[in-house]
């Protein structure tokens, strides 16, 4: 396919002087100028967008942006798979949603394998990356597909924790837990219990106080742990994003001076059932707008794409990251330099107001785009053949 690329102000300039093209009146996918051998050439101007679309998918640029930014969207995820020999996959949102794998994602892993290509899981979750794979056949994922296995944001904390708080030469540092209800053994949540999580961080105890406390650790947001299986309500935060059972601890941690790890760094995410359950991201963000100290792992952190190239030992150029989140997958995979692709049916969904698959309108990703400040290198609705 052949992409030609106009400003809308040119365009909208040769309709003045012709009064043979009115640009502002065109439709995104329906307007054709040519078709030929090289493939149909369309142009389009909407919401400060100039669309060309070919075989392989439809090609943006806003004109409206100092800097320009182009991304494709694509009614499949078979249009990108020969252009990568890697995909760096994120979990939530993207292959399941905590409890089944999204309709599809499962032949689309199978595919990808079948093609050849290398697969790693780069995910926020707080839980080892050991874990986080074994919970993979549940949803009916080859853990065997997987062969630079998993980097998530609660291994890389349990690595930080353990060098800066849990490798004393006598004694133990203690952490106030906050972390996942684990009095149900079917929490979609609970993706390690917290006793485990701690046992990979070194020298370190849980605290039931915070006058004995050495750090402040945000590994879940449902409940404060106190150990031995005693837990403090943290409700109604994780439903309703309320902090009214969460300030007065963070108020008291932070008289006390205590710096703050963060091992899973999600603001929200969508729930099983279609709503928002709001993450230990948002804990550590009040923490710091406070006045606390917090070191935050996971995406957007270019540490995390990076530990992905470095295990599938191919070159970043020929690797993509496919996410579902614009402030953690797109924004980081940006950052690093890495290709892209924005999955419309995971957090941002209600954004859009669209069902699963349901590609949005060019005008309103092109408007989330520019809100965000954040823009893909290709769009699809779902992680899908």
């Amino acid at each position: 396919s052949v992409h030609i690329l106009h400003s809308k102000q040119s365009l909208i300039s040769k309709h003045n002087q012709s009064s043979v093209l009115d640009v502002t009146k065109m439709t995104a996918c329906n307007h054709s100028l040519r078709r030929g051998v090289l493939g149909q050439i369309q142009i389009a101007a909407l919401y400060g967008l100039i669309l060309l679309s070919g075989r392989r998918g439809m090609r943006f640029t806003s004109a409206f942006a100092s800097k320009t930014a182009t991304f494709t969207t694509h009614k499949s995820f078979a249009e990108l798979i020969d252009r990568y020999d890697a995909f760096i996959l994120d979990q939530f949102g993207v292959i399941h949603n905590g409890v089944n794998a999204l309709d599809g994602a499962v032949n689309c892993v199978e595919q990808l394998c079948k093609a050849g290509k290398s697969l790693i899981i780069l995910s926020n979750t707080s839980a080892p990356a050991k874990t986080a794979l074994a919970k993979l056949p549940k949803y009916g994922f080859d853990v065997k597909m997987f062969v630079g296995g998993a980097v998530t944001s609660g291994e890389e904390a349990s690595h930080y924790i353990r060098k800066t708080y849990g490798s004393k030469a006598h004694s133990s540092s203690k952490a106030i837990m906050f972390t996942w209800d684990q009095r149900d053994d079917k929490n979609p949540r609970l993706t390690v219990l917290p006793e485990e999580f701690i046992a990979q961080c070194g020298k370190v105890e849980i605290a039931r106080t915070v006058k004995e406390a050495d750090f402040l650790l945000f590994h879940g947001c449902e409940v404060w742990y106190q150990g031995d299986g005693q837990v403090v309500s943290l409700n109604p935060y994780i439903e309703e994003g309320s902090f009214e059972s969460v300030d007065p601890l963070l108020e008291e941690c932070l008289s006390a001076n205590l710096p703050a790890v963060c091992a899973n760094p999600d603001n929200i995410v969508r729930s099983p059932t279609g709503g928002i359950a709001h993450m230990p991201g948002k804990i550590a963000k009040r923490y710091v707008e406070m006045g606390g100290l917090c070191k935050l792992f996971g995406k957007p952190e270019v540490e995390h794409f990076e530990a992905c190239v470095d295990r599938l030992g191919i070159d970043k150029s020929r690797i993509c990251h496919v996410g579902d989140s614009l402030h953690h997958d797109i924004a980081g995979a940006n950052e690093y330099g890495v290709a892209n692709v924005f999955v419309t049916s995971g957090i941002h969904a209600k954004d859009f107001k669209s069902d699963f698959g349901e590609m949005p309108s060019v005008e309103k990703l092109n408007y989330l785009f520019k809100c965000e400040k954040v823009t893909p290198t290709h769009v699809v609705s779902a992680f899908r053949l």
